[in-house]
Formats: structure tokens, sequence, C-alpha cells
């Protein structure tokens, strides 16, 4: 009976052994990897930034293979670039920079979280590079100070590029002489590491290389992986509209605008409220751009004019100096070389015509109803016409608007001849024969 037992219990851990054992193997051994990606096509700032961040720490929580960004910006704000930077440097999973599609550029903050990244790649058709920084916020820096953001940004792209065993010369020249190469210089000059068409292509090539992760080496397995394409949420959406310097731009003349309208006629309540939200909003937008608060001033004080040219009969001189003085703040308000952290030419040159016209078009509406006759009241009678009722030698009655007056004349006035209210006295109107 014992040996019975132990050659029935010999048998079953027989079975686990070559059957269960093998198995899990197997399902480990066809376990797909998992790739998130991203598309970031815009200007780098702090929603971008977010965005990026947020990526990173969902995909890690996930325990995907690695990440990868699709990348096509004209630059952006150093600070929204140096969190994403630091993000992808202290990654736990491997973070793939891909510039993508054919057309794209990895421009100024572009280039450092290019090759900040594991492992970088572009496609045939793009280019990278001009990371010379810019002096952005309030006023312009000197050269003093402009030559210690400059060797700042050198080393700290330099720094990079040696974590990563990619050419330091030439980042340097990216960042202190704007030099840009293409894709396939960049390949050839150890600024990237792969060229690819597309993702699929890209993922042949990496599969089985090795990358230093910050808590250690992983090799990089791509073959059949599953691919995650990630959108943005909502919020982030939203948040990365208004980061737009043209959207903020519009919102604060539709703010400005509709609180000016408010103001000149109170009560009226719609203009007010979208134009308090619009100014809140553009406020909002002004906080992750390098906004230059004389402009603001400026504009705030076109609106001051426009205001006080109702009040204060000054033919047109305050209009005009209003017009002016939004021009200037439109040119000023954000101070930065990136075109895109400007609001664009087309942009500001249709909404300072459409501001102008708008408000011009208030101060004469207002300046009309200023001068025009009055229409109740005494004085409003005079130049009425009507009608002689009964001969007028001196005195006698008319007709005027359906009502019958007590009328006075210089001269006789035959009853039925059509007259015109000249004064008033008393309930007494004087008139003269037309």
């Amino acid at each position: 009976m014992l040996v019975k037992n132990i050659m029935g219990n010999a048998l079953l851990c027989a079975l686990f052994i070559f059957v269960v054992f093998p198995a899990e193997l197997t399902s480990a051994q066809t376990k797909r990897p998992v790739y998130n990606v991203i598309t970031v096509s815009s200007a780098v700032t702090p929603p971008i930034a977010e965005y990026i961040l947020e990526t990173i720490d969902e995909s890690t929580k996930q325990k995907a293979d690695g990440l990868v960004i699709l990348l096509d910006t004209p630059g952006g704000l150093d600070l929204a670039m140096r969190d994403i930077t630091k993000g992808i440097l202290n990654a736990k999973i491997p973070i793939i920079v891909f510039v993508y599609p054919a057309g794209s550029r990895a421009a100024s903050a572009g280039v450092i979280i290019t090759i900040a990244a594991h492992i970088a790649a572009m496609a045939p058709g793009t280019n990278i590079g001009a990371a010379h920084p810019v002096g952005v916020g309030i006023g312009s820096m000197d050269k003093i100070m402009m030559k210690k953001v400059e060797n700042d940004a050198i080393a700290y792209a330099k720094g990079i590029a040696q974590k990563r065993g990619r050419n330091i010369q030439w980042v340097e020249k990216s960042v202190k002489k704007s030099e840009s190469i293409t894709a396939e210089e960049a390949l050839s000059l150890n600024v990237v590491d792969y060229l690819a068409s597309d993702i699929h292509q890209l993922f042949e090539q990496i599969n089985g290389r090795e990358v230093m992760l910050s808590s250690g080496p992983v090799v990089i397995n791509t073959k059949n992986a599953i691919i995650n394409y990630k959108k943005m949420g909502w919020r982030q959406n939203v948040l990365a509209v208004l980061s737009n310097p043209n959207i903020a731009y519009i919102l604060l003349l539709i703010g400005l605008a509709g609180l000016y309208f408010e103001f000149a006629h109170p009560g009226v309540i719609l203009p007010g409220v979208i134009g308090g939200i619009s100014l809140i909003l553009s406020f909002f937008a002004m906080q992750t751009l390098p906004v230059n608060f004389a402009g603001v001033l400026l504009i705030l004080l076109a609106i001051i004019l426009f205001i006080a040219e109702i009040k204060v009969a000054s033919h047109g001189i305050l209009t005009i100096g209003g017009i002016i003085s939004m021009t200037i703040g439109s040119l000023l308000l954000f101070d930065s070389s990136e075109p895109a952290l400007r609001v664009s030419w087309s942009v500001m040159a249709t909404s300072l015509v459409v501001i102008s016209i708008f408000f011009i078009s208030i101060i004469l509406l207002v300046l009309k109803a200023q001068l025009k006759k009055k229409q109740l009241g005494i004085e409003g009678m005079i130049g009425l016409l009507g009608e002689a009722v009964t001969d007028i030698c001196n005195e006698g009655k008319v007709r005027i608007g359906g009502e019958y007056w007590n009328a006075s004349s210089e001269k006789v006035i035959q009853k039925g001849k059509r007259i015109k209210v000249v004064g008033v006295n008393g309930i007494k109107v004087k008139i003269e024969e037309i």
C-alpha cells in the first residue's frame, strides 16, 4: 500500500513537471511586448510636458515594454523642455523618440528631447537642429546674461549627449550656432541611432538592442509588439489649445471687448460674463507663455482710451491713440523669437482690424446718440410739423402729431396751412407757416 502511494505521488509530480510547467514556459515565451505611442506635434509648452510625463508614468504602471514619442516640434519653452528631459532620463522603461512623419522637425527644444531618449530615430525627409536658446519674458537680456544662458544650455545639452553616447561636438554647434541637419546627416554624425520610414521598420531595427535605464541595462524586445496609440485627454487637449499664443491673444481681446461693453452699458450682463470668462482663460494661457507685461499694459491702456473717447470730446484723437496703443501692445505681447510662441501676423492683423472697427463703431453710435435731437420733453417739440386748425392772428389752435395745442404766431396764418414749431413757451407753442 505504501509503495502504491509513493508511486502515485511520483506519477503526479512527473505529470506536473512535464505537462503544466512547460505549458507555463510556453505561455511566458509567447507573451507579446506592448509599446505605447503618443504624438507631439506642437510647441513644447507646460501642457505638452504634463502630457508626456503623465504618459511615461502611466506606461510604467501598466508595465509596458516602452514608450514611443512621435515628435514634430518647432521648439518651445526651456522649463517645459527640461521637465520632459528629466522625465525621460529617469524613466523606468525605454523611451524612444521618433521624429516622424516625413516633413517633421525636431527644432530648438526638440533637439534636447530627442538626444535624451534611450533610442533616437528619424524618418527620411525630417530635420533636427537650431537649439540656440532665446530670451523670453519681461524685457530683453543683456549680452552678459545671454552668454550665461547660452553656456548653461551648451553644458546641459553636452551632458545629455555624453550620457547617451551621442555626438557632443554637433550638439554644441546646434546650441551655439543654431546648426541644423537632415535625418541622413544626423544618422551619419551619430546624433540619432536609426533612420526608419515608419514605426514598424523602426521596431525591426531596434529589436535586441540593449539600453541603459536608471535601474540598469534592458534589452529591447519589439518582436510581434502590440502598439497602443494613446491620445490626449480632453483636459490636456483644452490646456494645449489654450497655450497656443493665437488663442490666448484672441481670448484677451474678446475679454476686454466684453468688459468694455458691459461697463459702457451696465445691466446687459451677457457681454460681461463672456468677457470675464475669456479674460480669465487668456490669463491662464499666458502663464504658460513668454508674456511681456508691457504689451498687456499697452492693450489695457487702449481700452481705457476707447472708454475715454465716449466721455471726452477729443474728435477722434483718443480713438487713434487707442488703436496705436493696441497695435504696439500686440507686437510686444509675446516676447520670443520662436515663431511657435508668438502671435501669427495674419491673426494679429485680422484681430486688430476687427477690434478697431468694433470700438470705432460703438464710439460712433454713442456719439450719434449724444448728438441726436431730443425726442422727449418740451425741447423735443421744436421742429415738429403740424396744421393750423383755426385762423391764427397772434393766437389760435394747431394740431401736432394728433394733439391740439394753443399756438402763437407773429404773422397771420390761415386755417389748414402747414406749420412748424419754432419755440415753446409753457403750454403754448410758437409757430410759423411753412
